[in-house]
């Protein structure tokens, strides 16, 4: 079952050159931010970026107002888009942010919500620009000697400050399966006791240490689902930086349709038909996950796949706030 709408966060490349050959190159770096052509993106502690005031698309600081509001704000690359430089300043001052918030006439905006209202350029260079500076918050000293790190390679890598040590430190990206399982015409979907009722998704789990992408999917459904899982096959990925995840979609085939949860993290998993989802979504009972995530759309290309069914369509048509 092969993808057929790009997943939210993810395209990136197709709008964006992250220019990595040039990190190193100091005089290259000090052009492009001093640029008129220059936009940077602020984001405060909690990963929040400000969003005009008037209007559903991201306040962008000019090279001007980064000198006058945030002069002696590092910055860090985000890379090249339609040839103008995009920059990331990570703010850890709450009430600086606020003030700045207000100074703007913006308003502040977490990645969830901004998902679903940035267009996909916006929302994937927000999710990249989330990672980046989640990754310079947690992580500020070496994990060899313990020293202060310093940050170089525009932003893209972390320094031991001692000499003696030096060790360079990459960022870090925590890979997760997600999954889509079949039977018989019925989709294997689960919920937890903290959802909203009616609330179902597919599964999903991070993957361990020595482990095979495939090999999670199947520890991972037979874990939580009490489901064997045989034939595994790739469908797509997604940027997930909450805090700092790369979500890899897959779909599968049980071996057999028994379903016996093991580890207490779902409080229901069952199979589902088209015709019982088509149901439940007009009935009410049933809610899906939302269109950030790739979990939505591993369900849309299989309703399609299996049903000729239009899940943008049953959602829409389903009871308000359902």
């Amino acid at each position: 079952m092969a993808a057929t709408t790009p997943n939210t966060f993810a395209g990136l490349s197709l709008v964006l050159d992250r220019m990595a050959e040039r990190r190193d190159d100091a005089g290259w770096l000090a052009t492009q931010a001093a640029s008129p052509d220059a936009r940077y993106l602020l984001l405060d502690g909690a990963g929040a970026a400000l969003l005009h005031g008037d209007r559903e698309a991201l306040r962008w600081l000019t090279v001007a107002e980064r000198a006058r509001l945030l002069d002696g704000q590092p910055a860090s690359l985000l890379g090249l888009a339609d040839d103008r430089p995009h920059f990331l300043l990570a703010l850890d001052d709450d009430a600086r942010a606020a003030e700045l918030e207000t100074a703007l006439g913006a308003r502040r905006i977490g990645l969830r919500e901004a998902g679903l209202l940035l267009p996909a350029d916006e929302a994937g260079l927000f999710a990249y620009a989330k990672g980046l500076a989640h990754w310079h918050r947690e992580t500020r000293h070496c994990t060899r000697c313990g020293a202060p790190l310093a940050v170089v390679s525009a932003g893209h890598r972390l320094q031991c400050t001692d000499p003696a040590c030096g060790r360079l430190h990459f960022p870090r990206t925590d890979a997760a399966i997600i999954v889509i399982v079949e039977h018989g015409g019925a989709c294997l979907l689960g919920r937890q006791a903290g959802w909203p009722p009616g609330r179902y998704s597919t599964l999903a789990g991070f993957v361990e240490p020595g482990e095979a992408l495939e090999d999670a999917v199947r520890r991972e459904v037979w874990e939580e689902a009490g489901v064997a899982v045989g034939e595994v096959h790739y469908h797509s990925s997604q940027p997930w930086p909450m805090p700092a995840s790369l979500m890899v979609g897959f779909t599968a085939f049980a071996t057999s349709p028994a379903i016996a949860p093991r580890d207490g993290e779902l409080e229901d998993a069952r199979w589902f038909t088209p015709r019982q989802i088509v149901d439940g979504l007009a009935d009410g009972s049933l809610r899906t996950p939302t269109r950030l995530s790739v979990s939505y759309h591993l369900l849309a290309d299989w309703l399609r796949e299996r049903a000729g069914l239009d899940l943008d369509r049953l959602v829409a048509a389903a009871p308000a706030g359902r």
